[in-house]
């Protein structure tokens, strides 16, 4: 497989992309917080034979910029919109893990007309919090405490830390993953907080979805962070929302269940895009 890559300035930063290229339909994918684009190259490899893929490097990560301020959903949804309409992609498909599929949904509904269709890996429910919610998380947060963690790691650590914690993976999802977690910024801290959350407003934002929209959902015994309750309230506001289960599998779906995984994804593409 093939692959470019590059820059582009979207909204003052600089994210850095790859790309599969050739005349083909457009789909974008979103990593989840501490991935980065190159952690797609599995999957990329299938969707490669009739799409043109653009793995994104988002705020944070890999070789894109890393401002000061700025980690929200609201900030990072623009800054997709416009790396789509600086790389000239008309109508794609947008694919998210965990960060980066809620960051998909935020966009699908704040950009309604940019997208043809988003597929959503294990995002985490933010849509069933009010925006009169108080409530905090833990304090220190674990997520920010593994995130801080990982930059005082080696990369022999982090080898054994992923060997260790995820026997079914295969080989070549390893090595991305060990080395996004030494390229990100340690600033992606802050993006733990999501302080946009009441901003958001989920609860009306996601009925302006209009696009065809798949979830794929695991094991909540597994590490996965959807279950039937969290689906169920986001198939309210949005309707048209297929919802797929895969079991065996945990947060990382595609990861530990790729062949399942991938047979959902291109059904609903095959049906819908």
């Amino acid at each position: 497989m093939d692959i470019i890559q590059g820059d582009v300035i979207a909204n003052g930063v600089k994210l850095h992309f790859y790309r599969t290229g050739g005349s083909k339909p457009p789909i974008v994918l979103l990593h989840g917080v501490t991935d980065d684009g190159l952690c797609w190259l599995r999957t990329a490899e299938v969707l490669a034979e009739d799409y043109d893929v653009v793995m994104v490097d988002m705020r944070g990560h890999g070789k894109s910029m890393a401002p000061e301020e700025g980690y929200t959903l609201i900030v990072m949804a623009g800054e997709i919109v416009a790396l789509i309409k600086e790389l000239g992609l008309l109508k794609p498909i947008i694919m998210g893990h965990s960060m980066g599929a809620i960051t998909t949904l935020t966009l699908a509904g704040l950009y309604p007309e940019v997208a043809k269709a988003i597929v959503l890996e294990d995002p985490p429910p933010f849509w069933i919090i009010k925006s009169t919610d108080k409530s905090e998380p833990p304090n220190p947060n674990p997520l920010a405490q593994w995130i801080s963690a990982n930059k005082r790691k080696t990369k022999e650590d982090l080898l054994h830390e992923v060997r260790v914690g995820n026997p079914g993976w295969d080989e070549s999802e390893i090595e991305p993953w060990v080395n996004s977690k030494l390229r990100y910024s340690p600033k992606i801290g802050s993006m733990v907080a999501m302080d946009d959350l009441p901003a958001t407003d989920f609860e009306n934002l996601v009925k302006k979805i209009t696009c065809p929209a798949l979830m794929i959902t695991a094991d909540l015994v597994k590490g996965a962070i959807v279950g039937e309750k969290e689906a169920s309230a986001l198939k309210q506001g949005v309707p048209q929302l297929e919802v797929v289960h895969i079991t065996g599998a945990g947060h990382n779906i595609r990861r530990d269940q790729f062949e399942p995984y991938m047979k959902a994804v291109q059904t609903f593409l095959t049906n819908n895009a």
